[in-house]
């Protein structure tokens, strides 16, 4: 029997596009560059605010002001991470249900670790009682590492865990970690994509995800 739930954050329990493609564009516009669409940054975003604005910036990290610009992206974001942010339908009523059934849950992200606790205290701080970003001090996904440390902090062996996420790093994280991925297809990534990256497992609404969880644990 499986034990707990581990979440990515944006694009599978937030919807945080549109404060991450302000951000990027209000960093990109004070160096001179050009702005990018908004589903330009929707396929940029999902592998750490670093690798969103190499993919951003012309010549990326060969340009000289890339780290100059990727400062500047994470000051504005960490002013602005919640401007348009929340969760997707049904996320909160999810939460509470698996939270009242006793399921331990955690979130393990790429996105910058102070933005990870912050978002998560805002939005499910009586809910999840883990939560990991980027940072120096461990390896990010798709590495294993931040997800051991979850369940290493949950209490529970790593192959008790479930992985629920919306994108090839998810599917990759749960593959190096050797526990099942559930991919769900209303965040950045598209149904189609996800199934051609080998999804076994996927959930169109949080309805669906919740019955998938449930006959997984």
């Amino acid at each position: 029997m499986r034990k707990a739930i581990i979440f990515d954050m944006d694009g599978t329990l937030l919807d945080t596009l549109e404060d991450l493609y302000r951000s990027a564009n209000a960093a990109l516009v004070q160096y001179g560059f050009p702005e990018r669409t908004l589903e330009e940054v929707r396929q940029f975003v999902g592998n750490a605010a670093r690798n969103l604005m190499r993919q951003a910036i012309p010549q990326g990290e060969e340009n000289p002001h890339f780290e100059e610009c990727l400062q500047a992206f994470k000051i504005h974001y960490g002013e602005h991470l919640n401007d348009h942010t929340g969760p997707y339908d049904g996320i909160l009523e999810l939460l509470g249900q698996l939270s009242k059934e006793g399921v331990p849950m955690a979130i393990v992200s790429n996105k910058p670790d102070f933005a990870v606790r912050k978002l998560k205290e805002r939005y499910f701080g009586g809910l999840i009682s883990v939560a990991i970003g980027e940072s120096e001090r461990v390896r990010r996904k798709p590495a294993p590492d931040t997800v051991e440390q979850a369940a290493e902090r949950l209490g529970v062996r790593l192959e008790d865990c479930i992985y629920v996420g919306d994108s090839e790093v998810d599917l990759l994280t749960a593959k190096n970690c050797g526990i099942p991925c559930v991919s769900v297809t209303w965040g950045f990534r598209s149904r189609e994509l996800l199934i051609s990256l080998g999804a076994e497992h996927m959930a169109e609404d949080t309805e669906e995800l919740y019955w998938l969880l449930r006959n997984m644990l």
